[in-house]
């Protein structure tokens, strides 16, 4: 699978782990401290083939991946889930720790950011599917970012991931049915 954008990660090991994956160029941030250089080539790269930000699902890659977004608009997005990407024997997680399919995968459910019309959800859906205010709400939230792949995302911040992601009200009500049918299956 050759991937025609390049793809921004955060270290040398991520990088190697893509080029087992896919045929790839890869731009390192080398970690959280992204600085005026990097966006500059990520901005150029965008320019060129287009980009794609491939973190780690953890607060730094998250973080990374909002300063690339706001210097450079318009990237596309891919995501694994902290499953996904958990090391097997210590407590790391990585896209480095994730199989090839894994990064497979995410890498060929690429979403792009879009920021236009209203997608037809509210604060309340959130509160019917209790994706927020209840006691399984992070569990709901983390499953639906893994269903959708939009990576995971606290209450305050999931309406605004939605609409980035132009998941229709139809695509969010299935999956919401979804996991709530995975959760009486396990009753």
């Amino acid at each position: 699978m050759k991937i025609k954008e390049i793809i921004v990660v955060e270290g040398k090991d991520d990088t190697a782990k893509i080029k087992q994956a896919v045929e790839a160029d890869t731009i390192e941030t080398n970690g959280s401290a992204v600085n005026d250089r990097t966006i500059a080539l990520i901005k150029h790269a965008k320019l060129k083939r287009g980009v794609i930000i491939f973190t780690d699902p953890d607060y730094p890659g998250q973080r990374i991946r909002n300063i690339i977004s706001n210097a450079v608009p318009g990237c596309k997005h891919a995501f694994l889930t902290k499953a996904e990407a958990k090391a097997k024997h210590d407590k790391g997680i990585g896209i480095e720790h994730a199989t090839v399919e894994a990064i497979r995968l995410a890498l060929s459910n690429v979403y792009e950011l879009y920021e236009g019309e209203e997608i037809g959800l509210s604060k309340e859906d959130l509160i019917h599917f209790g994706l927020i205010g209840g006691p399984k709400a992070k569990d709901r939230r983390e499953r639906l970012g893994e269903i959708l792949q939009i990576g995971y995302t606290n209450g305050k911040q999931l309406l605004k991931r939605l609409s980035m992601f132009d998941i229709s009200k139809q695509q969010f009500v299935d999956a919401m049915e979804q996991i709530l049918q995975e959760e009486n299956d396990g009753d």
